[in-house]
């Protein structure tokens, strides 16, 4: 004898009525809280030694909506970074010191939290041989760096909506988003206090360090120029004085911004180096290139015409910058092309104020 169980959910978690088989209500709401794998935002995780590269990809990447990124300088940090962050994509370089990019393919698809992650490889040459290796290790794409900025975008949303659609067939996704945006939150909140400065926005000091000594490495190794900007606001402390600490401050933003509005490079990086000082770091970068960035900069503060009735220079705020081009060498430190580029700064300030100097001797550094 059949016993009528209408109205009542089966094992599936469904309803039979008399209209048929329907989904319950906690079933339905399941589903709309799903979000598709396209709305789900991509975490991309880059493994490479080289600054530059880094500051690249993260500017390729700042504006597009759904992309988080992490960064990961040192090959031995590589498994711990890849299991913390939980990424979605992994951009990893194939040439690290230490451990190589081929090695760290093969560790990852050894962990069972990342076996299934897609990998994109970079790599500095378009070789066969290369490719293959890559792909027989475990990598799911490889690029030439720096990829096109299009291309690495559609490249990681492609890989990372996979994966993200595999993940979505795992009731543990949630748990991994919500660690992912805890993660990435507190990440963001330790590089605003580590990297940048309170006040204006840009690099700090610390930073700036950091990247120079990186970039110093680089231009050794590569025997490549490296420029360093030294720029300082023109009768700051009688701004202060006439005007107050708070609209020097106002002034101080003001500049930052232009001056990093003036960057054209993905490897420029812009730091307030102390005070009402700042810095800029052009690696690659020429005399002719320093002293035409350098007065872009000096005309584009000047062009502000923020008040500044005490000024030496003229009635309006306006900046001296000093510069120094060197190929680094192993006898000389990374401090000297600082010393260097703020003798040319002493100058410009002695001839006048409100203009540029340049050193292209790389022996002045040492003097």
């Amino acid at each position: 004898m059949d016993t009528d169980r209408s109205g009542e959910p089966d094992q599936a978690g469904r309803i039979t009525t008399e209209e048929g088989v329907h989904p319950t209500l906690d079933a339905v709401h399941a589903a709309l809280q799903t979000p598709l794998a396209s709305a789900v935002p991509a975490m991309v995780l880059l493994v490479d030694d080289q600054a530059i590269v880094a500051e690249a990809v993260r500017r390729a990447l700042a504006n597009e909506d759904g992309i988080d990124f992490h960064y990961c300088a040192h090959s031995d940090e590589a498994m711990y970074a890849a299991v913390q962050t939980r990424p979605t994509v992994i951009l990893q370089d194939l040439v690290m010191p230490g451990t190589d990019g081929l090695t760290l393919v093969k560790a990852y698809r050894a962990n069972p939290a990342l076996r299934d992650v897609p990998i994109i490889v970079l790599s500095t040459k378009e070789e066969p041989v290369i490719k293959s290796a890559a792909f027989a290790t475990g990598a799911n794409d490889y690029l030439v760096k720096l990829p096109d900025r299009i291309e690495l975008v559609a490249r990681i949303r492609y890989h990372s909506r996979s994966y993200v659609n595999l993940l979505q067939r795992d009731e543990a996704y949630r748990a991994l988003r919500q660690s992912q945006q805890q993660l990435l939150e507190a990440n963001l909140e330790l590089r605003r206090l580590t990297h940048s400065d309170g006040l204006t926005g840009l690099s700090n000091r610390r930073y700036l360090d950091e990247y120079l000594s990186a970039e110093w490495r680089r231009g050794l190794r590569d025997q490549s120029e490296l420029s360093l900007l030294m720029i300082d606001v023109d009768n700051f402390k009688l701004y202060n004085d006439t005007y107050g600490h708070v609209a020097g401050d106002e002034v101080l933003k003001q500049i930052a911004a232009t001056v990093e509005g003036c960057l054209g490079r993905a490897g420029d990086l812009a730091a307030r180096f102390g005070g009402e000082e700042f810095a800029v770091v052009l690696p690659g970068t020429s005399t002719g290139g320093v002293k035409l960035l350098a007065e872009k900069i000096r005309a584009g503060i000047e062009a502000l015409q923020l008040p500044h009735r005490q000024s030496s220079t003229g009635d309006y705020v306006t900046i001296s910058i000093g510069g120094a081009t060197v190929v680094p060498e192993v006898e000389a430190a990374t401090t000297s092309l600082i010393e260097a580029a703020d003798v040319a700064l002493y100058q410009a300030k002695r001839d006048g104020k409100n203009r540029v100097v340049a050193n292209s001797d790389p022996h002045a550094m040492r003097d």
